[in-house]
């Protein structure tokens, strides 16, 4: 065998009878191709270690970028979920507010619960007896009577004989007609020979609320009734007015109520400096079209706020919601509870000036509620169950202020409300550190409401430690009605003057409705001062001002007023 080659020997015959083909024939390799082999062999060993280190990393890639995918698609489906139910509660909330209905009182909740029993009908009740019917004797009376054609047996034609006395029945009938006040001013001349009297005399000019002015007292104090106590717009009190006789320009209407609108500012300061005299207050506000350009001011929306006291209510307006508007109102006042809703310019308000405490409305953190279970359905259940324990506290409420002052009973009915206030406060926690219901990747809609009550919390639960203060803002949102009213009617005002004129007149009503006072009584002895003064307002309020006002005077104005 030549030198540099390798020989490959063939075991011995018979050493194995079961060999595989091939297995005795000899190969012989050159030492390079030995070599060759044997380094292709280590290559491709290599080869197919890196492909199966290769696999394994795709396999491991490709699981991460799977895993991955699903992870966002499943972020996805949550965010997509979420936008959805939002989507659908809004669409809920706004069916509710645009064909709803609007009341807040429930008809009861789905199965499973059980419904509030039915309040008993508005009116009279079958079985109770009745109080017959009301007669009006303080209106005059017009007597009218009734005869007999030909009073004669119908069977002889014999006259009947009249006999004394008659069979009476009233109805009461309105009559409403516009007249002319012919003023005759007698004249005087002297029958003397002094020089004084060498002149005619006349008797003196009658007094008007408007110098030159052709409509009296009367016709000035039907406008303003009718356009800011009952809500009616000009343009149909013209056509009305006209229907009876009566023809007035709008130009004339509006030009006299620009000239009777200085007369009542020191009516609107009055009642302003009452209110600063006070100590607890009702607040809210709402939209007020103002169809001028001021400038800085883009658009008509403006605001009327209103501030209710226990002695007086006074509305004003102005261009918008800020905290200013509150700050100037009650300016120099050293403090107060403010009962309001929780619009921000109120808590700003209160972080400015100190001694300012804010009682929450309990009506809206209920609303709250409602508006959830409207919106999603699922949690009707879950949201009742707060606006029940909501409604006991009301109870609870007032039960405390049925009893007397110091009384057993009142320091019973505290402590049962100081537990029910507590019982949800502690429930509230609870459910705001189940984490579950904080989880982010779960929207849960009554997170938003709980936090929100969490964040009120202090200002809700004065009324407990102020018996005084009712446990909602109602009183001020029945205040709004009467604007409101107005604002649908007429929408707003066409001029500055116009609109302080409209919150002047909103104040002086609502004033006069907690005192009981015949508004149109008052309106009239009020412009009749003016006019004696020569169309000024009077020096003196005090007679005109309901606190100071004399109680024989104030007993024979007082009679039911206008309740919207």
């Amino acid at each position: 065998m030549c030198a540099g080659q390798h020989q490959l020997k063939s075991k011995p015959e018979g050493s194995d009878a079961s060999v595989a083909p091939f297995s005795l024939e000899t190969v012989t390799l050159t030492k390079q191709d030995y070599i060759q082999l044997i380094s292709e062999r280590n290559r491709y060993q290599s080869l197919h270690a890196s492909a199966v280190k290769r696999s394994l990393w795709y396999q491991e890639h490709y699981r991460t970028l799977l895993h991955y995918g699903k992870e966002q698609t499943s972020k996805r489906e949550l965010k997509l979920s979420a936008e959805l139910a939002t989507a659908h509660a809004k669409i809920r909330d706004l069916n509710q507010r645009v064909f709803g209905r609007h009341s807040e009182r429930s008809k009861g909740r789905n199965e499973g619960h059980e419904t509030c029993a039915s309040k008993r009908p508005r009116g009279h009740q079958k079985g109770v007896k009745s109080h017959g019917r009301s007669m009006l004797t303080g209106l005059p009376v017009v007597h009218e009577t009734i005869d007999l054609v030909d009073p004669a047996c119908p069977k002889c034609g014999k006259p009947l004989r009249s006999m004394p006395g008659t069979e009476d029945s009233e109805v009461v009938e309105i009559e409403v007609k516009a007249y002319v006040r012919k003023i005759h001013r007698k004249r005087y001349t002297g029958q003397c020979d002094c020089e004084a009297c060498n002149t005619i005399v006349c008797a003196p000019l009658a007094p008007k609320i408007i110098p030159k002015g052709k409509f009296g007292i009367s016709v000035w104090c039907t406008v303003l009734l009718d356009k800011y106590l009952y809500g009616r717009p000009s343009e149909r009190l013209l056509h009305d007015l006209g229907d009876h006789g009566l023809e007035m320009a709008p130009g004339t209407l509006a030009g006299g109520l620009q000239k009777i609108a200085p007369l009542l500012e020191p009516i609107d300061k009055a009642l302003l400096q009452k209110l600063r005299s006070q100590t607890h207050w009702h607040a809210d506000e709402t939209r007020w079209a103002m169809f001028v350009m001021m400038e800085g001011k883009v658009g008509y929306r403006w605001y009327l706020w209103v501030f209710h006291s226990k002695e007086v209510v006074h509305y004003v307006l102005d261009q918008s919601r800020a905290t200013q508007v509150i700050i100037d109102e009650f300016e120099n006042v050293e403090g107060g509870i403010i009962s309001c809703d929780r619009f921000s310019s109120y808590q700003s308000f209160a972080r400015q000036i100190e001694g300012f405490i804010l009682a929450f409305c309990w009506a809206h953190q209920r609303r709250d509620f409602l508006e959830l279970a409207n919106a999603y359905p699922a949690q009707l259940n879950w949201a009742f169950e707060w606006v029940d324990a909501i409604g006991e506290l009301y109870h609870l409420n007032a039960l405390r202020l049925q009893a007397p002052d110091d009384s057993p009973e009142r320091v019973q009915t505290q402590k049962s409300l100081e537990l029910a206030v507590q019982r949800m406060a502690d429930r509230r926690d609870q459910m705001l550190a189940d984490p579950v219901l904080a989880d982010p990747k779960l929207i849960d809609p009554r997170l938003k409401v709980l936090t929100s009550m969490k964040n009120h919390w202090s200002g809700l639960i004065v009324f407990v430690r102020c018996p005084w203060v009712p446990m909602d803002n109602n009183t001020a949102e029945r205040d709004m009605r009467g604007p409101v009213i107005g604002r649908k009617n007429f929408y707003g005002s066409g001029a500055l003057w116009s609109g302080i004129l409209a919150a002047t007149m909103y104040s002086l009503f609502a004033t006069l409705n907690l005192y009981g006072i015949n508004p149109r009584v008052w309106l009239t002895a009020y412009l009749q001062a003016c006019a004696n003064n020569g169309a000024k307002a009077p020096a003196d309020l005090s007679a005109f001002l309901p606190w100071s006002m004399d109680p024989d005077l104030l007993d024979k104005n007082s009679k039911s007023t206008v309740t919207y």
